[in-house]
Formats: structure tokens, sequence, C-alpha cells
């Protein structure tokens, strides 16, 4: 018998899909599902495959997680690379769940305070975040590259202290 033809998975409290009435994106979902955790049972039954998946997933989620940490006070989506670095972490070890929720709460709850802000407070909160952008673009000597690119290489003040 197939999955096609209503095989249930490998895990009792999962069901498989319904049948005709699931669209087919949802049964193929459904199926890599399946496949990927019987895969990963696998892996688990295996310590010098668990150990490497485990370092190989450490590495990858701190990566993510780290530039993340560096894309936070720049316009764009620093918090969810760091929540999708946390989540991808999570998957192996229990501490990053635990950080990863304790992380979401507390944004959720900054987030929350600045909308109940009057606009003077969300305006020099968001000139804050301007002035950490321009200082670490500044101290990087990214102001100093573009300068010298569209002509005003003569500005040297545009050149960052700790790069000279």
């Amino acid at each position: 018998m197939t999955q096609d033809q209503g095989t249930t998975s490998a895990r009792p409290t999962e069901t498989a899909p319904s049948g005709p009435t699931e669209p087919p994106s949802r049964r193929r979902l459904h199926g890599l599902r399946v496949r990927v955790r019987a895969f990963r049972m696998t892996v688990r039954a295996r310590p010098h495959w668990n150990r490497a998946w485990r370092c190989g997933i450490g590495f990858i989620g701190a990566v993510v997680l780290i530039v993340g940490i560096i894309a936070i006070p720049y316009p764009g989506p620093g918090w969810l690379i760091v929540f999708t670095g946390l989540g991808i972490l999570s998957t192996e070890f229990e501490w990053a769940g635990r950080v990863l929720r304790f992380a979401r709460r507390y944004y959720d709850r900054w987030v929350a305070w600045v909308k109940r802000q009057n606009t003077a407070v969300q305006l020099l909160l968001a000139l804050a975040t301007g002035v950490v952008v321009l200082a670490t673009l500044w101290l990087l000597d990214a102001l100093w590259i573009v300068a010298r690119i569209v002509g005003l290489g003569h500005w040297t003040w545009l050149h960052s202290p700790i790069m000279a």
C-alpha cells in the first residue's frame, strides 16, 4: 500500500491526509514531512551521523543568527533573520527553543510598547535607529567607499577612524 492509498505515518499522533478532498499540495507536504522525519530517525540511530547532523545544524543556525543580529539595526528583516536562526537551532537544541520563546515574548512586548507611544517618541526611536545605522556604516568605512565612488574622495571626514 502506498502513501497515496491512505496509509498513516510512522508517528501515531499524526494522521494521513484525508484523501481526495485534500489539495494535492497539502498531500505532498504531508508526504515530505513523513520522509524527513523518517530520515531524521535514521540519522539519530547512528551516533556519528547524529553528531555530524547536530554540528551542521549548529553551524548553519549560528551563521543565520549572527547575520540576523548584525542586521537588526538596519532597515529590513533583521529580527526575522534572528528568529529564523533560533528556529533552525531549536530543531536540535532545547536551549535555543527556550531562547526563541523568550526573545519572541520580549520582542512582541517592545513592539506593543512602541505602538502605544505618541508620534514624537516613535520618531525619536526612528532617529536613534538611523544614527546607529549611520555610525556603523561610518565605522565600517562604507561611507568613505561610497564617497570615493561618487567622486567625493576629498571628504576625508567620511573615512573611518578604525579602518585608517
